[in-house]
């Protein structure tokens, strides 16, 4: 059996979620979940706070459908599912911690880039309207 989750996996983090999207906002964070072993629905909301339960099953049955990852049923009531990265969600694993190495060198950067693009970027008028 797999050592449980620390509900804290994604807080205190230096930065904020990666800017690199695989599929959505949650799928990087699924993956990251599930690679040490297969685990449960409930499983995966620990660290995931935030999710609903809604959207992560709509997550879990998108990386499904792309092969991602597996779901096996077990028998038993309640039944049992697990979901497990298959072969081809374990290859996006190495572009990931890529992509993480690259966020913790130029994450700066990319915040002050960003910061001074919100300066330039006139804001909305005394009426709500945008300034264009």
């Amino acid at each position: 059996m797999s050592e449980p989750f620390d509900p804290d996996m994604f807080t205190g983090c230096s930065h904020p979620p990666s800017p690199f999207r695989i599929g959505g906002k949650w799928t990087p964070m699924i993956i990251r979940c599930l690679e040490s072993g297969p685990r449960r629905f409930s499983e995966l909301e620990v660290p995931l706070r935030g999710i609903t339960p809604k959207v992560l099953t709509e997550t879990l049955r998108s990386m499904e459908r792309d092969g991602l990852v597996t779901r096996t049923v077990r028998g038993g009531i309640p039944p049992r599912v697990d979901y497990e990265l298959s072969a081809l969600g374990r290859t996006l694993l190495a572009p990931m911690a890529a992509c993480c190495a690259w966020a913790a060198e130029y994450l700066p950067e990319l915040m002050d880039a960003r910061k001074a693009h919100e300066n330039l970027v006139p804001g909305p008028t005394a009426d709500g309207s945008a300034v264009r």
